[in-house]
């Protein structure tokens, strides 16, 4: 199937650039950045860098989302592919990260200009990332934000330990398995990212793009899907 399948890459490059973002460019989340509000705090009493580029990650992530939303409207109105041209968007835009990351890393402080132009671009991409999940994917759990999906997680839990009717059950415990299985996955990207910076500094900024990647290219491969009549239909 491909929805799983790229929810899953979708997953793991979250949570690989959330924990690398936030190694590497102190304390700067990426993927879900009202975490930056907490951090900004910290920041500011214990005197650490980072308040410029956490100030300005949740108007970038604004902006970004505004114009993903705006461009998809564009390639609609022209019959072009919208979840496709996203994808290739934040591949770009986490092509861009490394590249930048990898130059002029590692980053001693979070306020250079470097270190925030390579930040706030792995918050755009990552701002991509949301949109397109919102839009084309919101049947699947989400990919970057494991508060919402935990919760909703230990509630089936309860509701299973307290007994609920068969039908409720089956979709209770299908729900619970693909959640887990986006919570599992989030987690081992943060731990593949935290993992390869202690070995490899901001090279490890090299992998979203190679997720990013896999993810465009898996869609690609699988934006025509035979239906029963022997047709094609197209993926959205």
């Amino acid at each position: 199937m491909m929805r799983p399948a790229i929810t899953s890459l979708l997953s793991l490059n979250a949570g690989y650039a959330d924990t690398a973002g936030f190694m590497a460019l102190h304390g700067l989340f990426t993927a879900h950045v009202t975490g930056n509000f907490v951090t900004i705090g910290a920041a500011l009493a214990q005197g650490t860098s980072g308040v410029v580029t956490k100030l300005l990650a949740l108007p970038t992530f604004c902006v970004a989302i505004v114009l993903a939303r705006l461009l998809r409207y564009a390639l609609i109105a022209r019959g072009l592919p919208v979840l496709k041209t996203l994808l290739g968007v934040k591949l770009l835009l986490l092509t861009v990260v490394g590249a930048l990351a990898v130059r002029f890393g590692p980053f001693p402080s979070a306020d250079t200009l470097p270190a925030a132009v390579t930040g706030l671009t792995l918050v755009a991409g990552m701002a991509i990332q949301n949109a397109l999940q919102r839009v084309h994917l919101a049947s699947a759990p989400p990919t970057t934000i494991m508060t919402g999906t935990t919760t909703q997680m230990m509630l089936d839990v309860a509701d299973l330990l307290h007994g609920v009717a068969q039908e409720s059950k089956d979709l209770t415990r299908a729900r619970l398995q693909r959640m887990s299985r986006a919570v599992f996955i989030f987690a081992l990207g943060c731990a593949l990212a935290a993992l390869l910076y202690a070995v490899i500094d901001v090279w490890c900024f090299a992998v979203p793009p190679v997720l990013a990647l896999g993810t465009y290219l898996h869609h690609e491969a699988n934006e025509s899907v035979p239906t029963r009549a022997g047709s094609r239909e197209k993926v959205p």
